[in-house]
C-alpha cells in the first residue's frame, strides 16, 4: 500500500526497478565544529557514536563497502547500494583528498547512489564541481545538515553557522546535476511548533529534492546532557512527534522525497528519549495519523510560493 507521504524507499524503486540500501561509510573527515576551525565545543546535541558503528573506525574505505555490502545482501536480499558518506562533514577536505575517498566506490558496479553528508558552510564551487562529476554515473545526493532555519536556534544549538549560510549553499548546489537533501531535527531547545512550521514553509519553497527529520535526542558526553540533566531541556512525547511530523510533511512539497521520518540512536549511548528506537511503531502511527486527519504529504503546500523541484 503507498504512503501517505513519498518515502525514499519508493523514490529508490521508481528509479532503479528494485530495493537499494544505503552502506554507511566513516571517510575520517573531522568537523570544523570540533576541530577548533569554526568551533572546538561542537553542537550541543552531537557524539557520533549515537548514529555511527563506525565512529572511530580506522577501516580503509573499500573493506567498509565490502563489508557493507556482504552484511546487506545476505539480510537484506540487496544488489544495489548507495554509498553514504556519513560521518562528520564529508567535504571537509580539499578537492584531491574528496575525489579520493569518493573514488573509492568506483570498484563496486554494484553502487548506483552517492549521498554526502555535510555542513552548508563547508561547501564551494569546486567541491561541488567535483561531486557533480559522478552523477553521470551514480544517482547524486548532498545532504546539508540545516537543522531549523532560525538564526536564535542555531546558536542555541552552537552550529556556528546561519540559515543564509544554508541559503547559500542550496542555490550554489541547485545550479548542478546533483540532488539536495535537508536534515530538520524537531523538537530542538525553546522552538516552538510555529518556529517549526515555519521551517517546514521555508524548506517548501526551496528547490531541495529530500528532507531527514530527526528527534531532538540526548546523547551522552554531550552539551545537551548537561542541559538536560539540570532540567533546562524538554523532550517531546511520542503522540506530540507524530503530530509535529505529519503537520510538517503537510507543508512540503509533494514531490520532495522524506528520506527519514524518525531517528534513532545506539542503545548505549542514547539517555531519552527512550521511544525514538520503536522507529516502526513510530512510523506506523504518523501513517494512521494521516489517515485519521484524511491527509497526506503537501496537503497544505503553496505551490505558487515555492521554486520548482527539479
Amino acid at each position: 500500500m503507498e504512503t501517505p507521504y513519498y518515502s525514499f524507499n519508493r523514490y529508490l524503486r521508481e528509479k532503479f526497478g528494485t530495493k537499494v540500501r544505503k552502506i554507511s561509510l566513516n571517510a575520517g573527515f573531522t568537523c570544523p565544529n570540533r576541530d577548533g576551525t569554526f568551533s572546538a565545543e561542537g553542537c550541543t546535541f552531537c557524539n557520533e557514536r549515537g548514529f555511527s558503528h563506525s565512529a572511530k573506525t580506522t577501516v580503509p574505505l573499500r573493506d567498509q563497502i565490502k563489508t557493507g555490502i556482504d552484511f546487506s545482501r545476505k539480510r537484506f536480499k540487496t544488489g544495489k547500494f548507495i554509498a553514504y558518506f556519513q560521518n562528520a562533514a564529508n567535504t571537509s577536505k580539499n578537492v584531491d583528498e574528496l575525489k579520493k575517498a569518493y573514488d573509492a566506490i568506483k570498484d563496486f558496479p554494484e553502487i548506483v547512489g552517492l549521498a554526502i553528508a555535510t555542513r552548508p558552510d563547508c561547501i564551494d564551487r569546486g567541491k561541488l564541481d567535483l561531486i557533480e562529476s559522478y552523477a553521470d554515473r551514480y544517482d547524486v545526493w548532498i545532504e546539508y545538515g540545516v537543522e531549523s532555519v532560525n538564526d536564535h536556534t542555531l546558536r542555541k544549538i552552537n552550529r556556528s553557522h546561519t540559515f543564509s549560510q544554508t541559503l547559500k549553499a542550496i542555490e550554489e548546489t541547485r545550479k548542478r546535476k546533483i540532488k539536495i537533501g535537508a536534515h530538520i531535527i524537531l523538537g530542538l531547545p525553546d522552538e516552538s511548533e510555529k518556529d517549526m512550521m515555519k521551517t517546514a514553509k521555508t524548506m517548501a519553497g526551496l528547490p531541495i529534492d529530500g528532507v531527514k527529520l530527526h528527534v531532538l535526542h540526548v546523547l551522552r558526553n554531550t552539551k545537551l546532557e548537561e542541559a538536560f540533566n539540570k532540567g533546562e531541556v524538554r523532550l517531546t512525547e511520542p503522540a506530540e512527534y507524530v503530530n509535529l511530523a505529519c503537520n510538517f510533511l503537510e507543508r512540503l512539497n509533494p514531490k520532495c522525497v522524506i528520506l527519514r521520518l524518525v531517528s534513532d540512536a545506539r542503545r548505549e549511548v542514547l539517555i531519552a528519549p527512550k521511544w525514538i528506537n520503536d522507529k516502526l511503531n513510530i512510523i506506523k502511527a504518523i501513517e494512521n495519523e494521516f489517515q485519521k486527519r484524511a491527509s497526506r504529504q503537501g496537503r497544505f503546500y503553496e505551490e505558487k510560493k515555492s521554486m520548482c523541484i527539479r
